[in-house]
């Protein structure tokens, strides 16, 4: 009989775990499960905790500042200035090639928009601001939505359903479930606002590395993906925009990275990075 290349690994010498038990079940059905690696040490899980303290207050830092009249080249400074002054690395700074350390997505900008004197916020915008910090070689990723003064009642609904969307996924989340579990959960939700559920970007492992296995669509079905069990981290940062889900590079952006909706309309995103435990989700970042 041939022998199956199994991902799940026992460890040598030691009895089999009900972890382990129920990581096989599930691949002796033949699910993707996770490689060993993916699954945090309790150290590591404080690392990346203490990570995402920082990365917090990063956030809360833009939030005292942001303003109409202000551009996005002073966000990333309040950005790097903070965390640096923690004793942390943005982890975006340089990161294959990209220049600054935030990313500051406007309006109709997705994700990835890079911050420009240029850019200077107005009454009625919407803007994601995305902060990845590094803190002895621990990595924890965050975004929020900020409104600038007063907007539409269509721009005020597309980022409160793409908060809900968010903590729709993380309650989908629960020990032993899969990836699909969560796009389905926030496909369902987005679907009864006719919004568009970004289907090229996801979110991701992240803990030790900026990313990681698995990749945390946020569209999809139930049972489908990889198995998530307790010790893995990873973010569910789910982009939700008013029309199409569809999205395009933008041709202007010299470095290759902002990304714009397929037909211009708003779009908003909320992130968090969680940790699953045996009863579901934890939120390290805020």
């Amino acid at each position: 009989m041939k022998s199956i290349k199994r991902r799940w690994t026992l460890l040598p010498g030691k009895d089999i775990t009900e972890l382990d038990k129920k990581v096989m079940y599930w691949e002796n059905k033949g699910k993707e499960v996770p490689t060993r690696d993916l699954i945090k040490t309790p150290e590591q899980i404080e690392g990346i905790k203490r990570a995402g303290v920082i990365n917090t207050g990063v956030l809360d830092e833009v939030a005292k500042h942001i303003k109409a009249g202000m551009n996005t080249l002073e966000i990333d400074k309040i950005c790097y200035d903070y965390c640096t002054a923690h004793g942390a690395i943005p982890a975006c700074l340089n990161y294959e090639g990209y220049p600054k350390s935030v990313c500051t997505s406007i309006n109709e900008v997705v994700c990835h928009g890079i911050p420009k004197e240029e850019d200077v916020l107005e009454e009625g915008d919407i803007i994601n601001v995305d902060f990845t910090t590094i803190l002895d070689g621990y990595y924890a990723d965050a975004s929020r939505m900020f409104i600038i003064g007063k907007t539409t009642p269509e721009k005020e609904q597309l980022v409160r359903v793409a908060k809900e969307c968010l903590e729709i996924g993380a309650e989908a989340a629960k020990p032993y479930c899969f990836v699909g579990d969560i796009g389905y959960a926030i496909e369902q939700h987005a679907n009864k606002y006719n919004y568009g559920v970004v289907r090229d970007l996801c979110g991701h492992g992240v803990g030790l590395k900026f990313h990681e296995k698995p990749d945390i669509t946020h569209y999809g079905k139930k049972g489908t993906g990889m198995l998530l069990v307790p010790g893995m981290v990873f973010t569910i940062e789910p982009m939700i925009n008013m029309g199409t889900w569809q999205v395009f590079l933008d041709s202007e952006d010299p470095f290759g990275w902002e990304i714009i909706s397929g037909d211009e309309l708003p779009s908003a995103q909320w992130e968090h990075t969680f940790v699953m435990t045996e009863h579901g989700v934890e939120i390290l970042t805020y």
